[in-house]
């Protein structure tokens, strides 16, 4: 799923796209709550009815979270976005 310039994810605005790839799109946002850029990544929409490429999306989120280094961004938020598709998962990393 595409998404437009303005769109939401919660308190993410959209500002453009930044790539896709197997899994899903990524996108540059506005952290709304902390006025921060940051990147956001979408499960791809035909992806999102396999909970075991949901899984795995979440269990990458988790390793990421868990490294310290400075060549690496950070994990911010992770979560589902109804506006999407209820199985849709949404992974926030700093840009």
């Amino acid at each position: 799923m595409a998404l437009t310039s303005g769109s939401k994810l919660g308190p993410y605005e959209i500002q453009s796209p930044l790539g896709a790839g197997g899994m899903g799109e990524v996108y540059r946002a506005l952290d709304t709550r902390l006025d921060r850029t940051v990147a956001v990544k979408v499960l791809a929409s035909h992806l999102s009815s396999s909970p075991e490429l949901k899984q795995r999306m979440e269990r990458e989120a988790r390793a990421i979270s868990s490294l310290n280094h400075p060549n690496i961004c950070h994990l911010y938020d992770i979560g589902s976005q109804e506006k999407l598709s209820p199985k849709d998962c949404v992974k926030v990393r700093c840009r």
